[in-house]
């Protein structure tokens, strides 16, 4: 073909290459695909007028392009259709969950006051630094950066960071506390610094703070901590934000001080920026709790061991005072303790290491769950064995001479020389170890109790057992028996066994709290009451379940053998070992006790009475841990916790 001018033809910038199966368009070395070139070629056309296309593509070529076309179209538009009609419910609900927040409100939790109305744990608004970790940056960089900060900022080790955001994995878009009670000001700082600290934010929050009149209520109403992991499992209805009891009325009245959360819903934007509340259900606050104790008789009681701590050098003390009618806990000082606030805020390691290695245990609640030997404190009971056995009448005497012997064993008397003929109230008051031998293991032609029949009787004033106030760890005490020293010593049961059983010494083991309400049974005339710490429930619904499991009272024992045993703990005021209580404000009743402890150490100094005498409001326990005598280092303590009971109690 040639030009119009007759000139050779120029040649055209295209071509068409026909080898494989639609052919291939090139422009010099360059391969171009059909769309490409159909575009520039109608270009081309324009630029010169709107002539025609000087290339030729065959008919069916052209065909199978545009169905291939209108076929991606197609695949395209089925699936814009799919999407939107038969799965955009699924994304529509992906999209309002993006923007819409569902948020817990915590329940406050109920307040705890003593028996006249005073506030001993509240709630109070605190700021605290919380953790979000859905929310930090992506990159390792930039979220080391953001953690050694926050970490920084928050006073802690980047290890605590660390540690925390591990929990947090398990809940990416729960904000979880880092760090609680943070003062207004350090506050206002971290408000500006958290702005630039994706996942990290600055929140006003519920936190417990405690009455510090006396520090030992913190074994009374303990504290709360946040729910850990392993607890989780058996606290379905927990979040992990969530504050649990730890201890003390905090943990064994948890049920009824929780209460019921709320839930917010809110819509935020993508920045999780609040805009609009969609709905709301309020939380229902926890119950508030009555509790028995006098705070202000509590703080008395502590001050006077104390000032017992630094004019004998002694260190540990449990005191109980309980009202002998209806087991009402007046006073539960165990020394030394803590500061609950310490723990409602957060404790650094710091604090809490130096807690747990303080040989005096502060976090330990020795009065009911410390077990001691109990000395002649335990001698009522026995009394009150061989008077119901029929081992002794109320006019038996035994000949005390300084002690007895047994073979080759030799059991002393605390007196040299002994305490002449005795029956069993000059034995109460005087404490005197040869009755009791005779009574506990027999003599000659005494049958005495024996360790079966002493046991059972401890049962039935509650030793060996929980009482079942409402906290944690409390202890069982220990009973022994011929079967235990077999299996636990590889050796028999002896009668020297029963004779040191029988004065309270040996493998028997009791709580001051048990001594309490035994103690409290011979105040009362024979009945064995339940210690209870929450005397009443203020505020909220509260159900059979929701209650503290507690023991029932026991039927009554033999009034008539109770009130010799409680003539002997006369005479011991009157004439026996707590003679310096003749000089307290009211008639008391008491037996002293100084208990032999392992190692070598010195004596337990045990005290245990009621008063007054002729109608008891008022049994108490009093036991100063290697303080000496009984009678010189606890008795004293007791006719003043009596003096102000005189003054003051109700």
């Amino acid at each position: 073909m040639s030009s119009s001018d007759g000139s050779p033809p120029a040649a055209h910038p295209f071509h068409v290459q026909t080898d494989g199966p639609f052919g291939s368009l090139t422009r010099s070395d360059k391969t171009m695909d059909p769309g490409m070139l159909i575009e520039e070629a109608a270009l081309g056309a324009m630029g010169r007028g709107g002539g025609k296309l000087g290339i030729t593509i065959p008919a069916r070529r052209f065909r199978i392009a545009a169905w291939c076309t209108a076929g991606v179209i197609a695949l395209l538009g089925g699936r814009c259709v799919h999407l939107q009609v038969v799965e955009g419910k699924t994304y529509l609900a992906l999209a309002e969950g993006n923007r819409a927040e569902e948020r817990v409100v915590p329940a406050p939790r109920g307040v705890i006051a003593d028996r006249h109305g005073k506030v001993l744990a509240r709630n109070v608004s605190s700021f605290m630094l919380t953790l979000t970790a859905g929310d930090l940056p992506d990159e390792d960089e930039g979220r080391s950066r953001v953690l050694d900060r926050a970490a920084d900022l928050a006073g802690l080790v980047r290890t605590d960071i660390d540690l925390l955001l591990a929990e947090a994995m398990a809940a990416p878009d729960v904000p979880l506390p880092v760090k609680r009670g943070i003062p207004y000001e350090a506050a206002m700082r971290l408000a500006v610094e958290t702005s630039r600290l994706p996942g990290f934010a600055l929140e006003t929050s519920l936190s417990r703070a405690y009455e510090t009149g006396a520090s030992s209520l913190s074994h009374v109403l303990g504290y709360t901590g946040r729910i850990n992991a392993k607890e989780r499992p058996d606290r379905p209805d927990y979040l992990i934000t969530d504050d649990i009891g730890r201890s003390g009325v905090e943990r064994g009245a948890e049920l009824l001080l929780r209460g019921a959360p709320g839930h917010t819903v809110v819509e935020v934007d993508a920045l999780g920026h609040e805009l609009s509340l969609v709905s709301k259900t309020d939380p229902v606050p926890g119950a508030n709790l009555i509790l028995s104790i006098d705070a202000d008789f509590q703080a008395y009681v502590e001050e006077r061991v104390e000032a017992t701590f630094r004019a004998t050098g002694t260190s540990r003390a449990s005191v109980v005072a309980i009202d002998p009618q209806t087991g009402g806990v007046r006073a539960l000082v165990s020394l030394p303790s803590y500061d609950s606030n310490s723990f409602a805020q957060g404790i650094d390691r710091v604090t809490y290491q130096r807690l747990l290695d303080d040989p005096d245990q502060p976090l330990f609640p020795r009065a009911v769950s410390g077990e001691f030997p109990s000395g002649s404190v335990f001698k009522p009971f026995v009394a009150f064995a061989a008077l119901k056995e029929g081992v002794i009448s109320e006019h038996t005497s035994f000949l005390s001479s300084g002690g007895i012997s047994v073979g080759p064993w030799y059991f002393p008397d605390w007196k040299a020389g002994g305490h002449g003929v005795t029956d069993v109230r000059k034995a109460l008051a005087d404490s005197v170890n040869t009755f009791f031998y005779i009574v506990g293991g027999g003599l000659d032609q005494v049958t005495g109790l024996g360790v079966e029949r002493i046991t059972g009787y401890a049962r039935a004033f509650g030793f060996g057992q929980k009482t079942g106030i409402e906290l944690p760890a409390e202890a069982d005490g220990f009973l022994p028996s011929k079967e235990w020293k077999v299996e636990a010593k590889g050796e028999p049961w002896y009668v020297g066994d029963t004779y040191h059983l029988a004065i309270g010494q040996g493998d028997l083991l009791v709580t001051p709290l048990q001594m309490a309400t035994a103690i409290a049974a011979i105040a009362n005339g024979g009945q064995l009451v339940a210690p209870r710490l929450i005397e009443g429930i203020d505020g909220a619904a509260v159900t059979p379940a929701s209650l503290p499991a507690r023991r029932e009272p026991s039927a009554p024992l033999d009034a008539d053998l109770i009130r010799i045993v409680r003539e002997g703990m006369r005479q011991g005021v009157t004439r026996g070992s707590s003679r310096s209580l003749l000089s307290a404000s009211m008639n008391l009743a008491g037996k002293t006790g100084t208990a032999q402890t392992p190692l070598d150490k010195p004596t337990h100094a045990w005290w245990a009475g009621f008063g007054p005498y002729e109608n008891p409001t008022l049994a108490v326990v009093v036991l100063i841990e290697n303080g000496g005598e009984g009678s010189t280092v606890a008795v004293p303590i007791a006719r003043d916790i009596f003096d102000w009971w005189a003054l003051y109690g109700d």
